[in-house]
């Protein structure tokens, strides 16, 4: 009976002891719940309620920018117009159907996708003046210039080695650069940008914005954007140096690697005739690498010298 009643007890206590855990789970886990939902309205809320930033042309120069504007426009037009005429030339004439042929169609149209990225707030920008940018449409324009950025410069690196292998191996050309190795080249250009950046332009959210928060150009840029934090923003600087060391950099070096080597196989050509020919042959391709990094050096240098002067700016000129 002792024996009977102690095992009772025991039965017992075991169901406590149960019942004490699951009591303990159930508001651990409502805990867990709430600490959820208030994180998520509160990220809600900080994302509904952003400020505007405000968009400048050229500091100090507002009184003609106005004249600024046409050779702007005049550029845009050109830049717009012939753009499409070379994906026009291309798609209609099917003796252009080749790989050279398709990555200049690629180049062509991340030209006009930077084009139309950047047109609307330059344009804006420079005919009113300060312009204000809504916290969304800033982040969209930023993805969508960085994104095609990062595409023209991996466009302008499988076009540096298509120009390696037909002046260096012209035999194997047409067993080394087919059709489908372009479209799988194509493809992974395509990705490459939007996949690396959706989490650096995602993170701005997280920040909150504080100062003048007048930005150094007519359109948005992350390494402008992110020195208006008023957080610790060491992540997204590391994240952003790394992803264009890894890309933007890292084209540049396998670039002038395969113009290194083009220039030491042109050096062996014994005609002089046939130096020419080569030379004139990647004259063009050159001069889009210059006209693509010169600039982008440039726009990655110019919030450096502007962020001590456009603070001092008001916010609508």
């Amino acid at each position: 009976m002792d024996n009977a009643f102690a095992d009772l007890l025991g039965l017992d206590a075991i169901n406590n002891w149960v019942h004490h855990r699951w009591e303990e789970k159930l508001v651990l886990q409502k805990e867990s719940q709430f600490f959820f939902i208030s994180h998520f309205m509160s990220l809600i809320n900080a994302t509904h309620f952003r400020p505007s930033f405000y968009l400048i042309g050229f500091p100090g120069l507002e009184a003609i920018q106005h004249w600024i504007l046409i050779p702007f426009c005049l550029m845009y037009l050109v830049a717009i117009l012939g753009n499409c005429f070379i994906l026009f030339i291309i798609k209609t004439n099917t003796h252009l159907h080749t790989p050279m042929y398709y990555l200049l169609s690629l180049l062509a149209f991340n030209d006009l996708g930077l084009s139309v990225s950047t047109l609307p707030t330059t344009l804006v920008t420079f005919w009113l003046g300060t312009q204000d940018i809504y916290f969304g449409t800033c982040q969209f324009q930023m993805f969508c210039i960085h994104s095609f950025s990062f595409m023209e410069s991996a466009v302008l690196l499988v076009m540096s080695f298509d120009r390696f292998v037909a002046i260096c191996c012209p035999l194997r050309y047409s067993v080394i650069v087919t059709g489908q190795r372009v479209t799988r080249a194509g493809l992974a250009i395509i990705l490459r940008g939007p996949v690396a950046l959706l989490p650096i332009v995602l993170l701005l959210q997280a920040f909150p914005y504080c100062g003048c928060r007048t930005l150094s150009h007519s359109f948005c840029l992350h390494q402008d954007v992110i020195r208006l934090a008023c957080a610790d923003t060491t992540f997204n600087n590391l994240y952003g140096l790394t992803l264009v060391v890894f890309t933007v950099v890292l084209d540049l070096v396998f670039i002038a690697l395969s113009y290194a080597l083009i220039l030491h196989a042109v050096m062996g050509l014994a005609s002089r005739e046939e130096q020419l020919r080569v030379f004139q042959t990647c004259t063009s391709h050159l001069t889009a690498v210059l006209v693509f990094f010169v600039p982008m050096v440039g726009l990655s240098l110019v919030p450096l010298r502007k962020a001590c002067f456009t603070c001092c700016l008001p916010p609508h000129g």
